[in-house]
């Protein structure tokens, strides 16, 4: 007979109040069915105000695929092609400036840069990306390359990882975005993306970013065939890497966003007949992400894996980001998600607003936009509470 919720959580719910870190061992038990998820969601919404008050974040920003033609092959990607799949493209320069001019012409303060590594272009042609854009459109900061990219690069070049991320800092880098972590432990990566960079790589890539000055973002892609521990091995290991680079004085991870997997148009959907993780799946992730990442300042709700509503509840489960206007979102549309293609500003402002949220613009480094009639210019960082 199960005891009584109340008893489960009691002594979890001591440390979250005095500010102590969970275990292993207590996230395992926030996974549990027992845990009831209001209960949890109260916890998580304890640190999240505590962090971050009633802010509720948003950005203006755009997305952009430069090429979906991509040499892995990893079994959760439904958007990839091959070089001669009728849906495969390879974006050239005029494509990226029009892109950098509808970007600047609707006020974007950030292009999100991620797509396949195509086995014909040359890394000069994924640095020219950046370069173009920083060079012709410095208002846009560029938040670019996973670690899969990076490696790919090192692996092009015969360079470092060192040598590519200040080489692309050169040539107007801004962060990293946080994907190609899927689940670190191994006996899930392998099984999911067994040829691209590993879990060490991907770490390495990070660490080298935040010596650099590089600030970056991390997530994880859950509810396919990985199981509660693999999930809570994951946040440990982000945790322990934000862990190392305060110790060490670099700026480390400033968001986590968990990642619903998307299982149509994938060979591992497909074949394995996985179901979307549910709503309340997605709420569970939230708020133990919430729980369990003490060090990293914000937990993000992005709506285009989530969806409008879900993402709308995760504001009191743990999340105080709702990413942005996402247009041109093309990765995850491609698996099968059926939220906008875009939203304006007024639709997230009355989103975060109907949440009994504060709506706060915020640039990639989480300064605070001002608007006016003469355009937007930063101001300070938010404050975030330890």
């Amino acid at each position: 007979m199960a005891r009584p919720s109340s008893d489960i959580l009691a002594p979890i719910r001591d440390k979250v109040e005095a500010g102590e870190r969970l275990t292993f061992d207590d996230g395992l038990l926030l996974e549990s069915p027992e845990v009831p998820l209001p209960e949890l969601g109260e916890l998580a919404n304890i640190v999240r105000e505590r962090k971050n008050g009633n802010a509720g974040y948003y950005n203006i920003n755009t997305h952009l695929n430069a090429t979906n033609i991509c040499v892995y092959r990893c079994t959760f990607c439904a958007f990839r092609s091959d070089l001669r799949d009728p849906k495969g493209y390879w974006m050239q320069d005029d494509d990226i400036l029009a892109r950098g001019q509808e970007a600047t012409d609707n006020g974007c303060t950030e292009m999100h840069i991620v797509g396949g590594l195509h086995h014909q272009a040359k890394y000069e042609w994924y640095r020219k990306v950046v370069s173009l854009l920083h060079d012709n459109y410095p208002s846009l900061h560029l938040k670019a390359w996973t670690p899969v990219e990076i490696d790919w690069f090192a692996r092009l070049t015969k360079k470092s990882i060192r040598w590519v991320l200040e080489d692309q800092k050169e040539a107007g880098l801004g962060s990293l975005p946080g994907g190609g972590a899927e689940i670190f432990h191994p006996e899930i990566r392998g099984q999911i993306c067994e040829h691209k960079a590993d879990s060490s790589r991907w770490f390495e890539t990070h660490r080298e970013a935040h010596t650099l000055g590089l600030r970056s973002n991390c997530t994880m892609l859950y509810g396919h065939i990985e199981q509660p521990y693999h999930r809570i091995d994951h946040l440990i290991r982000l945790r322990d890497h934000q862990d190392a680079m305060n110790a060490e004085g670099h700026a480390g991870f400033q968001t986590y966003i968990p990642l619903a997997f998307h299982p149509e148009n994938n060979k591992l959907g497909e074949e394995r007949k996985i179901k979307k993780p549910s709503a309340l799946m997605d709420l569970r992730q939230m708020a133990i992400a919430r729980l369990m990442l003490d060090n990293i300042d914000h937990i993000k709700a992005y709506w285009i894996m989530l969806g409008v509503g879900t993402a709308q509840l995760s504001l009191a489960y743990g999340a105080d980001d709702i990413d942005g206007t996402v247009r041109h979102e093309l990765i995850y549309h491609d698996a099968g998600a059926t939220t906008p293609e875009a939203m304006s500003v007024e639709q997230i402002q009355r989103l975060i607003r109907e949440a009994g949220r504060d709506p706060v613009e915020r640039d990639t480094l989480y300064h605070r936009v001002d608007r006016g009639a003469e355009g937007w210019k930063l101001g300070e960082r938010v404050t975030v509470n330890a």
